[in-house]
């Protein structure tokens, strides 16, 4: 796993989103952050500095400061709010999706509006918080990552 500069993210790789909105996540996040634990992720909309979206699991959610999501939403805890619908909380947007034993999930049209992400963009996967791993479009660590002369993995499904 790269880190991109002295004292800088670790980065796990690029994920490009492929067809009908698929999303492979690189082995090394899986492992990490144990995300085929659950069977399901919680996606959480991405900053308007970096857009694209961070990926937890419920398990992790409700270990963290965002718990208060599957109280106030608790349809997140018995999955009966549709796949990939968004809900807004605390300013940002949350939805839940299902992920493969091969760590593929997909974004539905509509969380892509959403998040505001298109088929064959590149999310450059970073390492974040113990709680999610970040997948970001833009700013200054994609501009980074582009000219980084080592190799970072790519990921497609």
């Amino acid at each position: 796993m790269p880190q991109l500069a002295k004292g800088g993210k670790f980065v796990f790789g690029w994920s490009i989103i492929g067809k009908n909105g698929c999303v492979q996540v690189p082995d090394k996040a899986i492992q990490e952050y144990s995300l085929l634990v659950d069977d399901k992720l919680i996606l959480i909309s991405g900053s308007k500095s970096s857009g694209g979206l961070a990926v937890s699991r419920p398990g992790l959610i409700n270990q963290s400061i965002m718990k208060g999501l599957m109280h106030d939403h608790p349809e997140f805890k018995d999955y009966t709010l549709p796949e990939g619908e968004p809900v807004k909380w605390k300013g940002r947007y949350y939805c839940w999706v299902n992920i493969s034993k091969e760590g593929i999930f997909k974004l539905p049209p509509k969380t892509r509006s959403c998040f505001k992400l298109r088929e064959t963009d590149e999310l450059l996967s970073i390492r974040g918080s113990n709680v999610a791993i970040t997948m970001v479009v833009k700013g200054p660590l994609v501009e980074f990552a582009k000219n980084y002369e080592g190799t970072i993995k790519e990921y497609h499904c």
